[in-house]
């Protein structure tokens, strides 16, 4: 483990998305690495379909929204 040097405006975003997402700023940073480094080695997808494939592969399955006539 080590200690990354960040820029304070890029440290306020994270502090801010943190409290959105519910997670710690640690863990909203390892987020957005990991979700980076996942759609720079797979371009051709959308981070949609990134996350989906996260999802899938730690067995998380959520039922499709359906659309509601409004």
């Amino acid at each position: 483990m080590g200690i990354v040097n960040i820029d304070d405006d890029l440290h306020e975003q994270l502090r801010r998305a943190s409290k959105v997402s519910c997670r710690s700023i640690n863990a909203q940073a390892v987020f957005w690495i990991k979700i980076g480094m996942l759609c720079e080695t797979n371009p051709t997808l959308s981070f949609s379909e990134i996350i989906q494939r996260e999802m899938n592969s730690a067995g998380v399955s959520a039922p499709a929204l359906a659309m509601g006539d409004g």
